[in-house]
């Protein structure tokens, strides 16, 4: 059976790291590594919980894969 695959938008090789730990052998676990072209998002909103989704959102629009991002904490 195929792993199902989740975005991690981050540039952070720690968190990204910890996310596979705990996540196990569950998932595929993509990031920014695995990008043709490099995305970059603006943040513009007032609060850590609405500058990560922004990001998820650009990401899955990018990526079609189901995504979570951080901003500076994880949301």
């Amino acid at each position: 059976m195929e792993k199902r695959q989740l975005f991690f938008g981050t540039g952070n090789a720690k968190k990204l790291d910890e996310i596979g730990q705990i996540l196990g052998d569950r998932f595929a676990i993509k990031s920014f590594r695995d990008l043709a072209q490099p995305l970059e998002v603006e943040e513009t909103e007032n609060t850590l919980e609405g500058n990560a989704r922004l990001k998820a959102l650009a990401f899955f629009e990018h990526t079609g894969l189901s995504c979570f991002a951080d901003d500076t904490g994880l949301e």
